[in-house]
């Protein structure tokens, strides 16, 4: 299978209900990428020191393109993220400083070497930064903000959502200088296609007029999904907060625990997209049902964090989790209790449950426990006494409390 329709199999192509392309700004870019090698790039914005599982979908994305012979360019946003894209955004986006931003950029290049090989030309990581700062602006203007119209501008989702809660001119800016990243990157290293979240479709069509305009050449664009669980939540997420890649804001063995602990729904969805495992095994794998599936999300856990952190932190993480797992499930040297389902359909007070539970005897000391931050839930520390217990936590008809490192309680649901 070529490179286009396995990112389109795989769910890295947005799709219509019909399962055709959704996104594609020219057809003809099926028949290219998969007939000769050429440079595609996705851009990234340096807000925060890690990137988290919500960016890993568009790293996946160069990963592969890399695999099928493609060049990928990974750019980072230096001169933007100065400025923040309004795309997805109700307001406006922190402003960074030149220093937090340059900080953040060496700390993500780290991780963009676990994914893509950029030995040997074989990938690029260019700042955009090295040609943004120093534009003069009124050259700027008169050279490429004049193949710019404002009416259409305006009718772009990334612009005109943000119109009724304000959208500042600094914002407005942003497609102009996406758009020119796109023209630099193809006068400059031959990039035929640009590829970005569904959110980017305005900025990316910007580009490839300006380049149709000051070029005369025809160049690409493809969007992506944006990443949703099968609840509709972002995928991503965790009581804690965002799933990061760096290993020292979210360890590989919760890295490991966040996938084996995702919703059924979700496992063959995520074998296709963070994984790198053939599609036929992946098939295989879909026709587990009921509790094995337990077997597949094992293996998305494995491969997942194998690709993130290496094969030996996947190994201990795999390690870690079998041993407590495995002690759980002899009985002998657990306690266990059980709870009615329909309680936790309601939900129940995560105080409430510790107490039931035993691991505590009294509501007082079930609230300490969690305030000193020594309460856990399937090994996912509990943040807050409001916490409320629900089917999510629930895995095979059982999860597991812990206080502090050595008193476990197994919770039976039925």
């Amino acid at each position: 299978m070529q490179i286009f329709d396995i990112l389109l199999e795989r769910g890295f192509i947005a799709k219509n209900e019909d399962g055709t392309p959704k996104q594609v700004t020219n057809p003809e870019i099926r028949d290219i990428l998969n007939s000769k090698s050429i440079t595609a790039y996705i851009g990234f914005d340096p807000t925060a020191s890690s990137f988290h599982v919500g960016n890993l979908l568009q790293i996946m994305i160069l990963s592969h393109l890399q695999r099928a012979g493609h060049r990928p360019i990974v750019v980072v946003g230096g001169g933007t993220g100065l400025i923040g894209d309004p795309s997805g955004k109700t307001e406006m986006r922190k402003m960074l400083t030149l220093e937090k931003v340059q900080e953040n950029m060496s700390k993500q290049k780290e991780q963009f070497k676990r994914y893509i090989d950029f030995s040997e030309g074989k990938a690029l990581m260019v700042n955009n930064a090295d040609w943004l700062l120093g534009f003069n602006y009124i050259d700027f203007l008169r050279d490429y903000g004049r193949h710019f119209s404002v009416n259409r501008m305006l009718t772009a989702d990334c612009i005109k959502n943000r119109l009724e809660t304000g959208l500042s001119f600094l914002e407005f800016n942003y497609m102009i200088l996406q758009s020119y990243d796109f023209l630099h990157l193809h006068k400059t290293y031959g990039c035929l296609l640009q590829m970005g979240g569904d959110d980017q479709w305005g900025n990316i069509c910007s580009g490839i007029e300006l380049i149709r305009r000051v070029e005369g050449k025809e160049c690409y664009g493809i969007t992506c999904p944006l990443l949703t669980t099968a609840s509709g939540s972002k995928m991503g997420k965790t009581e804690k907060g965002a799933v990061w890649l760096d290993a020292e804001l979210f360890s590989p063995y919760e890295y490991y625990q966040y996938w084996r602990n995702v919703d059924d729904r979700d496992v063959i969805k995520c074998l296709s997209l963070f994984t790198f495992l053939d599609m036929e095994e992946i098939r295989k794998l879909s026709q587990l049902k009921d509790a094995q599936i337990n077997e597949a999300k094992e293996v998305l856990a494995f491969e997942a964090t194998k690709i993130t952190h290496g094969e030996k932190a996947a190994l201990q993480a795999q390690q870690d989790a079998k041993s407590l797992f495995g002690e759980q499930k002899t009985g002998d040297s657990i306690p266990t209790v059980e709870i009615p389902l329909e309680e936790i359909q309601k939900g129940i007070w995560v105080i409430e449950l510790i107490k039931r539970s035993g691991l505590e005897t009294s509501n007082s000391e079930a609230r300490r426990l969690v305030q000193k931050g020594g309460a856990y839930i399937n090994q996912d520390k509990i943040d807050s006494i409001d916490l409320q217990v629900t089917e999510k936590y629930v895995s095979n008809g059982e999860m597991i409390l812990r206080a502090g490192k050595k008193r476990y309680v197994r919770v039976l649901v039925k």
